[in-house]
């Protein structure tokens, strides 16, 4: 899956623009990003969600035990992969009907913390249990909401292109040739929110992370790594940082 969101969206991760910035590194420009997705993925299908935000997604070669989905909802675009293990029970507390599935589930949660604000953010991700990664986005209020589950068992990436948009996917490869040295694992357990301000985490929302960007082996040389033990060290790299 793809998602890709201009600077009005998403202010890029200053973490993120200083290491592209350290040493210049090939890029491309998000209109580039989009068509290789289109062009390298089977029966890959693109929507344009306003002027400036664009979601891709393909079922060609999902995990059985991670289904990609996609689903709009009252302007409220999102994009899934993964599997919840407690959606009977969620279907239930937001009076969902039993052929719900997840992506429905969570455009359901997000709606629940936009409507009950100041409905604490973390609440739409803290009570998922399961392998998942999710992008939001609510084009009526121009909000982003993306997440990753407690133990990061779905991968997924972000990183920033030649012309400033800030693009997720769950494929490391496809944003290597675009976002050169701009580019990070987003990191488990956390959740990036443009109505609260940046990237948190589950446990203590209040603090703010910061992203750390991959090394240079990573982009040039072996694929990403999504274990915990990577995915850990990187968030405590990330609350050292934030005197944590």
């Amino acid at each position: 899956m793809l998602g890709i969101f201009s600077g009005s969206i998403v202010s890029p991760p200053d973490e993120l623009v200083a290491a592209g910035s350290r040493t210049p590194s090939p890029k491309t420009k998000a209109a580039a990003l989009l068509r290789r997705f289109i062009e390298s993925k089977a029966f890959a299908v693109s929507v344009q969600a306003g002027e400036h935000a664009q979601l891709a997604y393909t079922h060609h070669n999902e995990s059985p035990c991670q289904p990609r989905s996609f689903a709009v909802k009252d302007e409220v675009f999102c994009l899934f992969e993964g599997a919840l293990d407690n959606l009977g029970s969620l279907r239930q507390q937001y009076g969902l009907a039993k052929s719900a599935n997840e992506v429905l589930l969570v455009i359901e949660a997000y709606k629940a913390l936009r409507d009950r604000a100041p409905y604490p953010a973390n609440h739409v991700v803290g009570h998922l249990s399961g392998s998942f990664a999710f992008i939001v986005f609510d084009k009526s209020t121009s909000t982003l909401f993306v997440a990753v589950d407690q133990d990061g068992k779905v991968p997924l990436y972000w990183g920033i292109t030649a012309d400033g948009n800030v693009a997720f996917a769950d494929d490391a490869e496809l944003l290597k040739g675009a976002c050169g040295k701009s580019l990070a694992s987003f990191p488990q357990g956390c959740f990036y929110s443009t109505r609260v301000g940046g990237l948190r985490c589950y446990e203590n929302p209040k603090n703010k992370i910061t992203a750390v960007a991959a090394k240079e082996e990573e982009i040039w040389g072996a694929t990403f790594k999504n274990s915990e033990s990577v995915h850990s060290s990187r968030r405590l790299m990330s609350m050292v940082a934030n005197g944590r």
